[in-house]
């Protein structure tokens, strides 16, 4: 199998990174808004989609 050099430091930080927090989705997610609040950058919030009113495939 071929390795992507790329992709093995992707997962290697993703690893490291969650591992600081002990693997606490929370905490993460919560240094994820601080990083995005101190970086300055604007940010979008789109709306939530709405659902359509009649099945999407319908039935035969």
């Amino acid at each position: 199998m071929l390795t992507n050099e790329i992709l093995e430091e992707i997962h290697k930080f993703r690893e490291d990174y969650a591992k600081s927090f002990n693997y606490d989705v929370a905490a993460m997610f919560a240094d994820w808004r601080k990083r995005e609040a101190e970086s300055g950058r604007k940010s979008v919030t789109l709306p939530p989609k709405k659902k359509p009113n009649k099945p999407v495939h319908p039935s035969v």
